[in-house]
């Protein structure tokens, strides 16, 4: 087997060598990647159950990684400029995500919470939800995907202040490694008067943990 995978390999390498690294490969070529893997598994593409998978995974990633087709400043182009005066907190919590670990290529997911002060106006709430879209449908690391999320905020409101905070079950660690189960993580970023005044992140959190009746 390891004789038909290097075989492979070299091919592609061959193939490969033609293109430019970021030219997206074509959909032959992905879906005889995914059938190389299934030999690594130890599998034969060939069996009835497994001679459509190719097919269906590059369709799957096509949805898993859609978030490198989109801009994020196209996302967030559409301000509400005229919000009579409002410039008090802006605050949007539980956002369900899905992501895939760069490292391994394995999901993590969560939740997503997103806190602003408005300065120039305000976008459509449901924005930031696709905004997070954006960056989850990409392979991701959790620190890095806090940050973007930031600063795309930052980049298109120029609000007074930002407020991430992600919490995710990252399966890397549930289902390989140390096989921990259960196990979340959770990363910040704060900018402007978030940074600035401690009580405004208090503030912040305060808002993550009620619950309005």
């Amino acid at each position: 087997m390891d004789a038909v995978v290097k075989s492979l390999s070299s091919r592609q390498t061959t193939v490969d060598a033609d293109k430019s690294p970021n030219e997206r490969p074509s959909r032959e070529e992905a879906e005889a990647a995914v059938r190389t893997l299934i030999r690594w598994t130890g599998d034969d593409p060939t069996r009835e159950g497994l001679l459509d998978t190719p097919k269906r995974v590059a369709e799957a990633y096509r949805q898993l990684y859609a978030g490198y087709d989109e801009d994020p400043a196209e996302v967030l182009s559409k301000v509400f400029e005229d919000v009579e005066g409002y410039g008090d907190m802006v605050v949007v919590r539980d956002i369900p995500f899905h992501s895939h670990c760069e490292h391994h290529m394995v999901p993590f997911f969560g939740k997503a919470h997103i806190g602003y002060f408005p300065s120039k106006g305000v976008v459509g709430l449901s924005k930031l939800a696709r905004l997070v879209d954006v960056y989850a449908r990409r392979l991701q690391t959790q620190e890095t995907m806090t940050a973007q999320i930031v600063d795309a905020i930052e980049d298109a409101l120029a609000p007074r202040g930002v407020a991430v905070m992600i919490e995710a079950e990252h399966l890397c660690m549930s289902m390989r490694g140390v096989m921990k189960a259960g196990s979340s993580t959770v990363t910040t970023t704060f900018t402007g008067v978030f940074k600035d005044e401690p009580s405004e992140q208090v503030r912040f959190f305060t808002q993550l943990r009620s619950s309005i009746r």
